[in-house]
């Protein structure tokens, strides 16, 4: 990393961190299957890079662990490894996310690539440390297959992968759409404080 934290860039990753706070707490207030905690850090790692996509989720993560939800805390190293591949993805998508031209493939498939990395991570975490039962919806779920062939293990699994890529294909989504929204003005001075 050469760039310095600038005051734009701090004040992006403190706004990505409540983006990541408020989806959080809707989630869990509504029990829904899908998390909402990592729009903010998918809209900096597209935005800003792998870096700067890792510092969102650990802020969150940290700050909702000790706040509201424990398991964010647990399950912050997931959303770091969400931010660094969003990155990686943006750049593959040459910049398009601030164009008009991103297609709905290239949403599916970019969610899937940064879906599955994380996927993993925390699938270990869930069933090593909580044994499939954590505060969000999705954990109802994992209980109801656990009973089936597939054991504990497998349904930890088979449910992340489902609902974190739902909710990956959403918050990416949201983010191509809120990036390609910018003002023009908002665009050029990110541009010019990134040469800095």
């Amino acid at each position: 990393m050469n760039k310095k934290m600038t005051t734009l860039r701090l004040c992006m990753i403190a706004m990505a961190v409540c983006i990541n706070v408020a989806g959080g707490q809707l989630a869990l207030m509504l029990r829904l299957p899908i998390y909402l905690d990592s729009i903010g850090t998918i809209l900096i790692g597209a935005w800003m890079g792998p870096f700067y996509g890792m510092l969102p989720n650990m802020i969150s993560g940290v700050l909702m662990g000790f706040t509201t939800d424990i398991y964010s805390l647990y399950f912050a190293p997931v959303g770091m490894i969400t931010g660094f591949m969003a990155g990686i993805a943006a750049k593959q998508m040459h910049g398009l996310v601030f164009e008009k031209q991103v297609k709905k493939l290239q949403i599916i498939a970019g969610a899937l690539f940064i879906t599955i990395p994380g996927t993993m991570v925390s699938s270990v975490i869930n069933a090593v440390l909580f044994g499939g039962v954590t505060s969000s919806g999705s954990s109802i779920l994992v209980q109801i297959l656990s009973r089936t062939p597939l054991g504990l293990t497998g349904s930890i699994f088979a449910v992340q992968i489902f609902t974190d890529y739902l909710d990956r294909v959403i918050s990416l989504a949201l983010v191509v759409m809120v990036l390609q929204m910018l003002p023009f003005s908002m665009k050029t001075a990110f541009q010019k404080a990134e040469r800095k």
